[in-house]
C-alpha cells in the first residue's frame, strides 16, 4: 500500500493498527507531528487527510484516505500564520506549534466570520482540541485571526 505525504507518494505497509503518527516520523521523518497524548485528545498530532484536520495518534493507517500533508508540507502556505504566532507570542516551548498550525490552515482555508468576534469565537471553537500548556489561547486565537484579516486584504476582501 502506497500513501502520499506532503506530495510524496511512499510505502505505507506497517503492521495492522499501525499509526499514522508513528508512520509519519518514522518513515517520512516527520518530525512536526507530536506523539504526547497518544490518545487523541490534545492535538499535538494533527495533520490534514484530504484536507481535514486528523489527529494522526488515534487514525490507524489502513483507514488513510487521501494526501496527508504535515507542517512541513505545509511551510510555504503557513509562512504568514507562523510569524504571527511569533509576533504575537503565540508559541513559547513550542511542542504544540505544528499541530495548531496545521489546524489553523484548514481553519484559514475554510475562512472566519467577517465580524472580528464571531471569527475569534470560531477559531477558538475550531482549535479546542488543540491544547497549549505555555501560552493560553488568547495569542494563539488573535494570531490566526490577525493572518485571516491580512490575507483578506491582500485579496481586497473584508474581514
Amino acid at each position: 500500500m502506497n500513501i502520499t505525504v506532503n506530495g510524496q507518494t511512499g510505502d505505507a505497509a506497517a503492521p495492522p493498527g499501525t499509526v499514522l503518527a508513528t508512520l509519519l516520523r518514522e518513515r517520512f521523518g516527520a518530525t512536526s507531528v507530536k506523539l504526547a497524548c497518544e490518545r487523541g485528545e490534545c492535538g499535538a498530532c494533527t495533520v490534514l487527510v484530504a484536507g481535514r484536520p486528523r489527529l494522526s495518534c488515534v487514525t490507524p493507517v489502513e483507514l488513510v484516505d487521501g494526501e496527508v500533508t504535515t507542517a512541513e508540507g505545509l511551510a510555504e502556505e503557513s509562512e504568514d500564520l507562523r510569524a504571527a504566532f511569533a509576533d504575537l507570542g503565540a508559541f513559547q516551548c513550542g511542542f504544540c506549534t505544528p499541530g495548531q498550525v496545521v489546524h489553523a490552515t484548514a481553519l484559514l482555508r475554510a475562512g472566519l466570520p467577517a465580524d472580528a468576534e464571531r471569527a475569534r469565537a470560531r477559531a477558538r471553537a475550531e482549535l479546542s482540541g488543540n491544547i497549549c500548556r505555555c501560552t493560553g489561547y488568547a495569542a494563539i486565537v488573535e494570531a490566526v485571526c490577525a493572518t485571516a484579516r491580512a490575507r483578506a486584504g491582500a485579496r481586497g476582501d473584508s474581514l
